[in-house]
């Protein structure tokens, strides 16, 4: 990673100068004088506040731009989901299509999001920004690799569910993946579509390449892994509309599963914002979304009462054991090359970001 060089200006001489005078003991002071004690006044430059080194405004100033951005991306990709009127129910074929051209058109434009906070706030982020997004080719294959399977590896106990329910074997159930005919009529399902290619996509680009960057220069790396999230997550209650709207359930069913829905979309956000910083690609999270969408929560309850429950239990700590162990190793920066993120916290006086090592 890219560090920046203090330049060398007329304080950091003064220090210079100062060290050499007391090395060299009170009998050069006293031939200095009074000149000596001022030399040695003459302190090394404090560390500039972080907005003030990357020549923008205020910290406090700076955060609330930042906030006030991040909000404005969520309600502008929640609100493109409802600019279209209709008593049909959102797996309808014909909604889906509506939102998807809403949600492409707000993801499109998201990244004009970033350049309008990179003008407000001042800072440089010594990248392009595609490369602070996370679209980049340095170290894209194992961007792409790796994280998938950490998230396999975690979903090793589903995954064994899985294959212990499906009536076909191994083989059989290769062939049907690999077939061009199983592809074709993904691509034409609208609602396959929309859970693993258009909703991956667009929440990932909306909630982590564009919010992430904003966020990192006010709370820091470690904090913002958990704030975003909480946009990510809040942006799933719209659901509760729906379901009361087209009485799916009780009203207390409806918000408390709304409830464990914010919970857990908020931890696997993290887990995203994480893989993002730490690989500093975007591919890598959208693939993991991806999977996990077609995998659905795990089905614990039904782990526990099928019949091979002892190995379908023992599969599922396994892979949440291995999982813990594989995390850091996994993500470890020096499989990607520079991050941008890092970079970015470099430039303001941040060298010692714990999830950029």
């Amino acid at each position: 990673m890219t560090s920046l060089a203090r330049p060398a200006g007329r304080g950091s001489s003064g220090g210079g100068i100062a060290s050499l005078v007391r090395a060299a003991g009170p009998g050069a002071m006293a031939a200095l004088g009074g000149d000596g004690l001022r030399l040695l006044s003459v302190s090394r430059p404090e560390r500039q506040p972080e907005s003030a080194a990357l020549g923008g405004p205020g910290p406090g100033l700076c955060c609330w731009v930042s906030v006030f951005s991040c909000l404005s991306l969520a309600c502008s990709y929640v609100g493109s989901l409802y600019v279209w009127k209709s008593e049909l129910p959102r797996d309808h074929p014909a909604v889906i299509k509506r939102r998807f051209t809403s949600v492409l058109v707000v993801s499109s434009l998201s990244p004009l999001c970033v350049l309008l906070w990179r003008e407000l706030t001042g800072i440089q982020p010594g990248t392009s920004l595609l490369t602070l997004m996370g679209f980049r080719l340095e170290g894209i294959f194992p961007a792409a690799l790796l994280p998938l399977l950490l998230t396999m590896i975690l979903f090793l106990g589903p995954l064994m569910q899985l294959s212990m329910d499906c009536p076909c074997d191994l083989a059989d159930g290769l062939k049907v993946v690999l077939a061009p005919r199983s592809w074709a009529r993904c691509l034409t399902d609208m609602r396959w579509l929309r859970n693993q290619v258009i909703a991956p996509l667009t929440e990932e680009l909306v909630f982590r390449a564009c919010m992430l960057p904003m966020l990192a220069p006010c709370t820091g790396l470690g904090p913002a892994v958990f704030t975003c999230p909480l946009f990510f997550g809040v942006a799933h209650f719209h659901h509760i509309f729906e379901q009361l709207r087209f009485r799916q359930s009780s009203v207390g069913s409806i918000f408390l599963s709304a409830a464990f829905q914010f919970s857990y979309t908020a931890v696997f956000g993290a887990y995203t914002a994480f893989l993002f910083i730490r690989t500093g690609h975007l591919i890598g999270p959208v693939l993991c979304h991806s999977f996990c969408n077609y995998m659905g929560f795990p089905a614990v309850c039904a782990a526990l009462e099928h019949p091979q429950r002892r190995p379908l239990l023992a599969g599922y700590a396994l892979g949440v054991g291995l999982f813990l162990l594989l995390l850091q190793p996994l993500t470890d920066p020096k499989l990607y090359g520079s991050l941008p993120l890092c970079v970015l916290l470099e430039r303001a006086g941040d060298s010692e970001a714990p999830l950029c090592s």
